[in-house]
């Protein structure tokens, strides 16, 4: 279906389809049950936009809601379009939105939208979701670091209030939020130590911008970060749980922060005159602004582990299964976007 659909509330640019290629899945289940769906494109609201998608980041949290372990929609309506964040173009608009302009290029974070996920061709989407992007990011990367830019950024900026001559640890630096994280902090002009698990992430870690790398499965990994820190930590934003967490975390000093999102286990335990903060990313514009100021700044890099078409979300989910994944995988949803 190619046709036009003339809308008298919104305000439109170009051509929109009346249908859409998308990402969907019929039933909860393995990596199989995503496949490509022919969808009705849904229009934007009074405050909403639509974005031609380019680009969409996949994360861990898709999979959760592949498999049925994780419900931000509510109760399921199949067929269900996964996908938190994208990027692309503003191709309409609702009569409310002031923010934007036809055409404009952004990004978007949305963990559940009404109107569905960002695997797909087109996604209408709250405004208060959306952002400029960053003029030094192309599609993919953009697609790639909506969701882990806002996380990381809040991390850094508000849960950790890291300053300049801190020593911060990331913990599980080289996935989709950590890479960025270790941007933020040390545009922050902290000292900023990583772990990494193999050369390639080491590699990744200190061409980031890392001062120090060790790894955290390392049978003496508490050992090697004393030796990079023998004065203490500051403050540590920690992104993934393990048995040699905590002996690191002893190493947080008295009235330092330790800070995690909401979703990584094992949670740090309570600690005795050290704060411990969960956190969830939030979105908006004020937290879209400071995340395109903290990009310009930083000279912000989103490493892309691994790149699929939208037919091969199926595959993206397999290979987020894999694990070791340095970055994040996107979805390119138009070929030759830049």
């Amino acid at each position: 279906m190619t046709s036009t659909i003339a809308k008298p509330s919104a305000v439109l640019a170009r051509a929109v389809p009346g249908a859409m290629e998308a990402a969907a899945l019929e039933k909860f289940g393995p990596p199989q049950v995503l496949s490509l769906h022919t969808l009705p494109v849904l229009l934007p609201g009074p405050g909403e936009v639509l974005i031609e998608l380019h680009a969409a980041g996949v994360g861990v949290w898709d999979a959760m809601v592949r498999d049925g372990s994780w419900r931000p929609f509510g109760p399921p309506k199949f067929p269900l379009v996964p996908g938190t964040d994208g990027a692309g173009i503003v191709v309409m608009k609702g009569p409310h939105v002031r923010r934007f302009d036809i055409g404009d290029r952004v990004w978007a974070y949305h963990y559940a939208n009404p109107k569905g996920g960002f695997y797909a061709e087109y996604v209408a989407v709250d405004v208060e979701h959306v952002g400029s992007m960053p003029r030094r990011l192309d599609f993919a990367q953009a697609g790639a670091g909506a969701t882990t830019g806002l996380t990381a950024l809040q991390g850094i900026d508000d849960a950790l209030r890291v300053h300049k001559d801190d020593t911060v640890l990331v913990f599980g630096a080289t996935g989709g939020v950590g890479t960025l994280a270790i941007q933020f902090a040390r545009r922050k002009r902290a000292r900023v130590l990583a772990t990494a698990t193999g050369n390639d992430a080491a590699a990744l870690a200190k061409k980031l911008g890392a001062d120090g790398v060790f790894d955290a499965r390392s049978s003496d990994a508490a050992g090697w970060l004393k030796a990079l820190a023998s004065e203490g930590i500051d403050a540590a934003l920690v992104l993934a749980g393990s048995d040699a967490l905590e002996a690191c975390l002893d190493l947080v000093k008295t009235d330092g922060r330790i800070a995690y999102p909401n979703g990584v286990w094992p949670e740090p335990r309570p600690r005795r005159k050290i704060q411990v903060l969960s956190y969830d990313a939030e979105a908006g514009p004020r937290q879209f602004e400071r995340l395109e100021h903290a990009a310009a700044e930083s000279r912000l890099t989103v490493p892309i582990a691994e790149a699929f078409p939208l037919d091969g979300a199926a595959k993206a989910h397999e290979r987020l299964r894999e694990g070791r994944i340095l970055g994040r995988i996107v979805l390119k949803i138009r070929r030759g976007s830049r």
